[in-house]
């Protein structure tokens, strides 16, 4: 199995040295960062597959960080853990509104860590991996899509625009929606960037799984 991917971000050099040190025993794969603007730019570089995030650091603290980290489209889903030394139930409640997937007080028991890590890297796992139908399966962990058999090669767009449309059959996608869900709300691209990409998986699956609602978007049938 791929080692998982975790970045650290925290401006106390021991705690990342201690962190790193029990996910890499874990067998994860790790990056560390020092402070927010430093933290965006390794994210970009690593594509974790979870962040460890401080609260109180400099440049940009933890919350103004993962906000930023939300608008990036390729990092939107990232999972996202604040660990900080602010335990009061307000900052608890802020810092899950932005985007965070749990948080953890400081100090931190190394074991407790790990089995915190664990857990929110399961239920990213847990969510629909598979969107299968008799010919058809769509896997949205390993980014593939075999028809009849056959392996169908689709770029990153493609497959995202695919799997949105087939998450649920019948439902008529608004093309508003489409753009922000695949290319993100900061990401200027035009409506004939759907269809043109509606096109290219068409042809490659020799299929018309995606039907045209005129003026409106589009809808997966099978």
């Amino acid at each position: 199995m791929e080692e998982a991917k975790i970045l650290l971000v925290d401006d106390e050099q021991d705690i990342l040295d201690i962190l790193s040190f029990n996910l890499i025993k874990n067998k994860f794969s790790v990056a560390t960062a020092c402070n927010g603007e430093q933290a965006i730019e390794k994210a970009k570089e690593f594509k974790p597959d979870l962040i460890v995030l401080d609260i109180m650091m400099p440049k940009k603290n933890g919350i103004e960080t993962c906000k930023e980290i939300r608008k990036i489209p390729e990092l939107k889903d990232t999972a996202v853990i604040f660990l900080t030394a602010m335990v009061d139930e307000d900052s608890e409640i802020h810092g899950l509104d932005v985007g965070a997937d749990d948080y953890i007080p400081k100090p931190i028991k190394p074991k407790l860590f790990i089995s915190k890590v664990n857990a929110t890297l399961r239920r990213l796992t847990n969510r629909e991996a598979r969107i299968v139908f008799e010919d058809l399966e769509i896997n949205r962990v390993k980014f593939t899509v075999s028809h009849k058999g056959a392996e169908i090669n689709l770029p990153r767009k493609e497959f995202e625009l695919f799997a949105l449309l087939a998450s649920e059959p019948g439902r008529v996608f608004l093309r508003q929606e489409i753009l922000d869900k695949v290319w993100g709300t900061e990401v200027i691209v035009g409506d004939r960037t759907i269809d043109v990409h509606v096109r290219k998986i068409r042809k490659k699956l020799d299929a018309d799984f995606i039907k045209t609602v005129k003026g409106v978007g589009y809808k997966f049938e099978h």
